[in-house]
């Protein structure tokens, strides 16, 4: 009898997961570059579909929902899928994201949408890992063959290997298997696989290749196991399993128990699971301000890591949970857990932690700044001490060692925490000090690295400039569906993303370029992809350069402003750019689209004086 999994349903076609995977750059025998797969939650029985265009999702869905029903005499209930257009809608022209005929036909049907959270393909995993399974499998060995017949009452379109250099035994469809080799004429199917020693299991190679730039690929998404089953498979399940113990122990120490909720937060209902989610950040103006105090005064720079942060943070509401798989309670496998501490999935569990950490730290006689809610100072006649949050990670910043370490032993004394020393790297920046000079900088060098690399760019060429004199980007938008198809292919959102981090944290001299691209992010056309490159070429060349901070002879604050005129074409609007210094340094910046329509040069730049000016009461206050 198979065990029931805690999180499954408990009959077929309660829940379908569905993802679209491709394009490739070989199509298939027929032309299509893409395959969907609809996976059914109870049996994990999947069917496969190859089609040309993401647009066919509707249809083929249409086709396997007849197919199931039919045969099983059962309705579909649920379907979970990522927020794509193909499955919801792409974004209309005002910037909003309206059902679409997916959408609209699984309203129609009766069936209720599961739609999974931005840039978290953990929450539709199961569809998510088998697609990648599959496209591992064809990277590594094999040519595709379509339209394999399974058995006689339920023809699914397969993807099939024939055999190139590796053997491949066996390849999993489902709960059924396909054996061959390259003496088989004809595949036959067989449901139950003998013990056959002399044939080495499956291996999936890792492909060793740069992607290309025009091509979309997996991001973000990893290949460590998700669920326990997997763990057991892996080959290195005993180091899993170590791992899972320790975590297991962690939560014990802390009087807490970590489950299913980490992946169904989204399953919370306010004012019932939570009542307020908002928890503050530190910003990087503040992290920049602090940089650039520790250079003046040649402070000490220290970080250290709280482990598991959100384990420490109490809650307000009774929430329970199915206990956690593989470590069930051998006598009261019915009963569920309640949470006595918040956990990594709980909607409130980032607010929980700082309100936890805000009450321990203020009775060491830290103070809140008035105008960062995570950044805390403390003095002692003439020693002071500034602590920066930002999530688990903490920053020390001090002018004395002794104030230092004894803050450190209060908060190690509170929370389970890892001593790192001296700050070298956060938050992806590199930090880097000259103390004889008094000289600090901050450089971004190995994410830019890493963001080249991840767009097959590494190897480009270098760029001397981000952008071109005289670029109108209102009139580069999709001209028409053919461009607008081959758009699809670029994944220019994605780029435009990673250069925004750099921007914000130390490139304010992309800041205008990645500010007009971003707005275009619905619309973009060739030329919007074109610029986007232009600026990766330019990292390229500059991927060394940081901000630096020295010590100066007036600690004061300094700003530039400038504006254009009705540079936005389609509404008229003006963009506005600052600049703040501080120690000979750029510790603040902005490139931004006016709210207003300007009727003058003049009154643009009255517009930009007053944006400038209220942040530099801001950065005024923050200091004093």
């Amino acid at each position: 009898m198979r065990k029931k999994d805690a999180n499954k349903c408990s009959d077929v076609l309660e829940l379908i997961h569905t993802d679209i995977c491709g394009p490739f750059s070989t199509p298939f025998w027929n032309g299509q570059q893409y395959f969907i797969t609809f996976i059914d939650d109870y049996s994990r029985y999947d069917y496969l579909y190859l089609i040309h265009e993401k647009s066919q999702s509707l249809d083929v869905f249409k086709n396997f929902k007849a197919e199931v029903e039919n045969q099983l005499s059962k309705k579909i209930k649920t379907v979970r899928s990522n927020r794509g257009g193909e499955y919801y809608s792409r974004y209309d022209g005002s910037g909003e994201q309206r059902p679409g005929p997916f959408a609209k036909y699984l309203m129609e049907c009766g069936i209720i949408p599961q739609y999974t959270m931005s840039r978290t393909p953990i929450q539709n995993g199961i569809a998510e890992r088998r697609n990648r399974t599959l496209k591992d499998m064809v990277r590594s060995n094999a040519k595709f063959i379509e339209d394999v017949e399974l058995s006689g009452r339920e023809p699914l379109r397969k993807v099939v290997f024939e055999e190139e250099s590796v053997s491949i035994p066996i390849i999993t469809t489902g709960h059924g298997h396909i054996m061959f080799d390259d003496t088989i004429q004809n595949v036959q199917p067989i449901t139950e696989i003998v013990n056959t020693p002399e044939i080495p299991p499956t291996q999936v190679v890792e492909p060793v290749q740069v992607h290309k730039e025009e091509h979309e690929f997996d991001m973000g998404l990893e290949d460590d196991p998700i669920s326990v089953s997997q763990v057991k498979q892996s080959s290195y399940s005993k180091k899993w399993i170590e791992a899972m113990k320790d975590e297991m122990k962690s939560m014990k120490d802390n009087g807490v128990c970590k489950a299913c909720l980490v992946a169904k937060g989204f399953t919370q209902k306010e004012g019932i699971d939570y009542k307020e989610t908002f928890s503050p950040v530190s910003s990087k103006d503040s992290f920049r301000i602090i940089m650039a105090l520790v250079a003046h005064y040649d402070l000490e720079l220290h970080k250290v890591d709280v482990n598991t942060v959100f384990l420490n943070g109490n809650i307000d509401e009774t929430i329970y949970m199915v206990q956690p798989e593989n470590f069930e309670s051998n006598n009261s496998k019915q009963l569920v857990c309640i949470l006595k501490r918040s956990i990594y999935g709980l909607k409130q569990a980032s607010r929980q932690w700082y309100i936890k950490f805000d009450q321990v730290i203020t009775s060491f006689g830290f103070k809140e700044d008035i105008v960062d809610q995570c950044i805390y100072l403390k003095f002692s006649r003439s020693k002071f001490i500034v602590l920066v949050l930002y999530v688990d990670d903490i920053l020390l910043a001090s002018s004395d060692v002794g104030l230092l370490h004894e803050t450190k032993r209060f908060l190690s004394s509170k929370f389970d925490m890892k001593d790192l020393g001296k700050a070298y790297f956060v938050l992806g920046i590199q930090i880097y000090r000259d103390c004889s000079r008094s000289i600090l900088g901050l450089s971004q060098k190995a994410y830019i690295d890493k963001v080249l690399n991840r767009f097959g760019m590494s190897n480009c060429a270098s760029g001397d400039t981000p952008m071109a004199k005289g670029d109108k980007f209102s009139f580069q938008c999709l001209k028409n569906e053919l461009e607008k198809k081959d758009m699809e292919r670029f994944p220019y959102a994605s780029v435009v993303e990673s250069l925004m981090y750099a921007q914000v944290c130390t490139r304010s001299d992309i800041a205008y370029i990645v500010g007009m691209l971003g707005r275009y992010l619905s619309n973009p056309g060739m030329d919007h992809w074109k610029k986007a490159k232009r600026v990766m070429w330019y990292l390229q060349r500059t991927k060394g350069y940081m901000l630096t901070y020295c010590r100066s002879n007036h600690l004061e604050i300094v700003g530039y402003l400038d504006s254009d005129f009705a540079g936005c074409l389609n509404s008229r609007r003006s963009t506005s750019y600052y600049i703040f210094m501080l120690v000979r340094g750029i510790i603040s910046w902005k490139s931004v689209k006016q709210t207003l329509i300007a009727f003058s040069t003049m009154e643009a730049e009255f517009i930009a004086y007053y944006e400038a000016s209220n942040h530099g009461i801001w950065l005024h206050n923050f200091i004093t």
